[in-house]
This record gives C-alpha cells, sequence and structure tokens, in this order.
C-alpha cells in the first residue's frame, strides 16, 4: 500500500484538509475519503494530470479569450471613432463633450458585476454569457446609429450594463476548473485578449473607416455597426462551446470529471457551493478582498486610460489620423507577451507580489499600464464558491471604477502633453505598488 500511496502525484492536500481525511488507493484507484464526504477518481500522476490540463485549456480558454477581445473591443472603439470624425458628426463642441461619453460606461458596468455573477452562479455560465453577449452586441451596433451627443451617452450606458458581468463572471468560471496556481497563466491568456483587442482595433478602425459614405453612414459609424454584429454571430455559439462545471462537461470523460472535482477539492480548504446570504457577507467583512479593490483601480485606471486614449495621443504627437491608428497597434502587442509570459512565471513560481510590483515598477517607467491581470489576484483563495464570486465581482467591480476616473484622465485642453494625465496614471501606479507589497509581505509571514 505503501508503494501505491507514493504514486499519487503531488495534489497532496494541504494539512488543514489531511487532519479530516486521506489520499487512499484501492484497485488502481486514488480516492480522497474524509468524515463528510469520499471523491474517487483515477490514479493521479503528472503526465495523465498534464493531458488533462491541455484538454482542458483547449475547450476553455481559447472561446473565453475570444469573449473578452470582442467586449473590450466594443467598449474602447470610441477612441478609434474619434479620429474617424465622430465628434464633429455628433456636434460634440463641449470641451468634456467626449470625456462624459467616456465615462457613463462605468458605473453601470459596475453595478452590474456582482448581480450577474450571482446570476451566472444560477443559470450556468453556457446560458448567461451567450445572454449577455447578445445584449451588448446590439447595444454595440445600434451605437452606429446614433444622431447626437445624446444618442451616443444612452448607448453607452446600456453597453456598459450589458457587458458588466463578463470579466468577473469569466475569472469566477475559470476558479471552477483550476487549481489556484493554475490559474494565473489562464488569466493572463484571458486578459491578454484585451491587449490583442488594442491592436486588432487600430486594424480594424484604420480599414472600416474607408467605408465612410457607404449606405449614407459615416466611417466611425460602421466601427460601431460591424464590430458589434461580429460579437451577436459569435454569441450563438457560445451556448454549445461553453461547459457550466466539472461535473456536466462534455468533453472529459467520468474518470477525468472525477479527477477535476477530487483535485480542487485537495487544493482548497472549502468548495461550499450553497447559494446562501452569508457568504455574501463573509465577502463584504474581508479586508483583504477591500485592500486588492484598492490595488485592482490603481491598474484599471492607467489600463483604460491607454486603450481610451492612447489614439489621441499619438495623433497630438504630430501624426495624422490614419497613420495615429496603425501606430497604436505595437504597444499592444508588446502588452500580449508580457500578460501571458507574467503569467506563466507567476504560476511557476507560485508567487504573484513580486511580478505585480514588477509590472507595476516598468509601467510608472514607461507611463504603460501593463500589469498582466493573470499576475494579480486571482481570487481563487478566499473560500466557497459563492463568497469567491462575489469577491471576484467586487474586486473587478471597483477597479472598474477607475474607468470613470480614466474617462476625464486625457483632457484636449491639455494637449499634446498631458502633463496632470501622465501624473494621474503614475499615482495610481504608484498605490497599487505600495499595496501589493504590503500584501505580498503579510502573506509571507503567514506561511
Amino acid at each position: 500500500m505503501s508503494s501505491e500511496k507514493a504514486k499519487v502525484s503531488e495534489q497532496t492536500p494541504p494539512e488543514s484538509v489531511m487532519e479530516k481525511g486521506e489520499v487512499v488507493v484501492k484497485d488502481g484507484r486514488a480516492s480522497y475519503s474524509s468524515g463528510i464526504e469520499k471523491l474517487a477518481g483515477p490514479t493521479f500522476n503528472e503526465a495523465r494530470t498534464a493531458r488533462l490540463l491541455r484538454k482542458m485549456d483547449w475547450n476553455i480558454v481559447p472561446f473565453l479569450a475570444l469573449l473578452y477581445l470582442l467586449s473590450f473591443l466594443d467598449r474602447s472603439n470610441i477612441g478609434n471613432a474619434r479620429l474617424a470624425h465622430l465628434e464633429r458628426d455628433l456636434g460634440m463642441t463641449g470641451k468634456l463633450d467626449y470625456n462624459i461619453a467616456l465615462a457613463v460606461f462605468f458605473p453601470p458596468y459596475v453595478l452590474a458585476e456582482i448581480p450577474s455573477n450571482l446570476m451566472m452562479k444560477r443559470m450556468g455560465a453556457s446560458i448567461w454569457l451567450c445572454v449577455m453577449m447578445i445584449a451588448w452586441g446590439i447595444c454595440m451596433t445600434l451605437m452606429g446609429l446614433v444622431k447626437n451627443l445624446t444618442g451616443l451617452v444612452i448607448a453607452r450606458i446600456f453597453l456598459g450594463f450589458c457587458e458588466g458581468g463578463l470579466f468577473p463572471g469569466v475569472t469566477w468560471y475559470i476558479t471552477l476548473w483550476y487549481r489556484r496556481h493554475e490559474c494565473g497563466l489562464r488569466m493572463a491568456i484571458f486578459f491578454s485578449a484585451a491587449t490583442l483587442a488594442g491592436a486588432f482595433g487600430g486594424l480594424l478602425a484604420r480599414g472600416i473607416s474607408e467605408m465612410d459614405g457607404i449606405g449614407g453612414r459615416p466611417g466611425w459609424a460602421w466601427i460601431f455597426i460591424l464590430e458589434g454584429l461580429v460579437t451577436v454571430v459569435v454569441a450563438f455559439f457560445a451556448k454549445w462551446v461553453i461547459n457550466d462545471s466539472p461535473e456536466t462537461a462534455k468533453f472529459l470523460t467520468e474518470d477525468e470529471r472525477t479527477e477535476v472535482v477530487a483535485r480542487l477539492k485537495l487544493d482548497r480548504t472549502s468548495l461550499a457551493d450553497e447559494y446562501h446570504f452569508k457568504y455574501f457577507k463573509a465577502a463584504v467583512k474581508d479586508w483583504k478582498i477591500w485592500v486588492h479593490m484598492l490595488i485592482t483601480i490603481g491598474i484599471y485606471t492607467p489600463l483604460y486610460s491607454i486603450s481610451l486614449f492612447l489614439p489621441t495621443i499619438v495623433r497630438n504627437m504630430g501624426y495624422t489620423d490614419e497613420k495615429a491608428q496603425l501606430m497604436s497597434v505595437p504597444p499592444y502587442v508588446v502588452g500580449c507577451v508580457a500578460t501571458i509570459g507574467g503569467g506563466y512565471l507567476a504560476d511557476r513560481s507560485k508567487k504573484r507580489g513580486p511580478y505585480m510590483m514588477f509590472f507595476c515598477i516598468i509601467a510608472i517607467i514607461g507611463i504603460y499600464p501593463n500589469v498582466p491581470m493573470g499576475v494579480a489576484w486571482n481570487g481563487n483563495n478566499i473560500g466557497g464558491s459563492t463568497k469567491r464570486a462575489v469577491g471576484i465581482a467586487m474586486h473587478v467591480g471597483f477597479g472598474n471604477l477607475g474607468g470613470v476616473i480614466s474617462g476625464f484622465a486625457y483632457r484636449s485642453s491639455e494637449a499634446p502633453r498631458f502633463y496632470s494625465g501622465h501624473g494621474l496614471l503614475i499615482g495610481t501606479i504608484t498605490m497599487s505598488t505600495i499595496l501589493s507589497l504590503f500584501m505580498h509581505l503579510y502573506l509571507v509571514s503567514r506561511e
């Protein structure tokens, strides 16, 4: 028996779990036995687990990344539309008209996040994500039909509300499949879609803007219409591509489903699945979540500022509108590589704090906000799935309030140097760096 136990992979439960149960092997099968429940599955070994993870990666991560690419493209393409004479055509003559149109997206975006996560938990990811995508795709398409600033503002408000649940929902969804130190790379790949959206956004806008006048619509309108329609088309495939949970995943065998659940059980002290208000209160009262909320808003503020204003900043360097669209692409390509690389290294080292601080310092030096979200806190060790769903929504939701701030970060009256905007970004990233250091030292002290 002892030799068989030695074959069980590194998936040894933490001490807090071992006190209540043990991993045993019987007839070539590994099982976790406690006084409460029994999780049985095939013998775990590195080769089997590696194949399982690759299978999960190919069936889960690419489509989620595509969803976020479309989401970020739809919320940030207004920056490219601006260079295609959006303001002129809609009569946006006020100094802050464009800034207001940007900022109104984020309050409803944040308000939707916690309710959306709870709805996803009840309805299942396949249905809820499909509903969200159709809703925001329609909003995006209709934004191409607006006639004035009022119409643009209303469309942006509804777009924010419909998109609000995607990022926290997918963040929570990934924790249903992967262990804590496996989530970073997957979240990095998912979040890298935002950088790809920035790169594709510039290229697409440059091409689509040439449709100016077709159907009586200006070039910027076609940017909104076509990108919105693509989202709606992809949404119709979501129901069949997305699996709600490991227990019901059609691409996994019965033994693989058992192994996924067992691995998660061994990795965490709680997999409580109850839908109860006490877990909501537990998340709200956890001070660590509040610290991470501040870290996130310090990162999201420059993230959104750059994504919304980079074409404008580049244009004010003396480039033409067309050239500025293309010049906004290279920084996002570098950002994509850094995001995935940072997430991979964080997973390998099983440490996130040092990487977060490193990228924050790089961002301060370059005023380029590329802190890989896969490196950041992934919410995978804050209790059961309900508390985790609420905690992630709080963390991401508050961070997205940085979008409201970013809407006013760069004002036309301060072009071309934008000193106050750059100063704001340095300040928020510095705050995130200091708080990341605090949390890193705190967590190290409790190891």
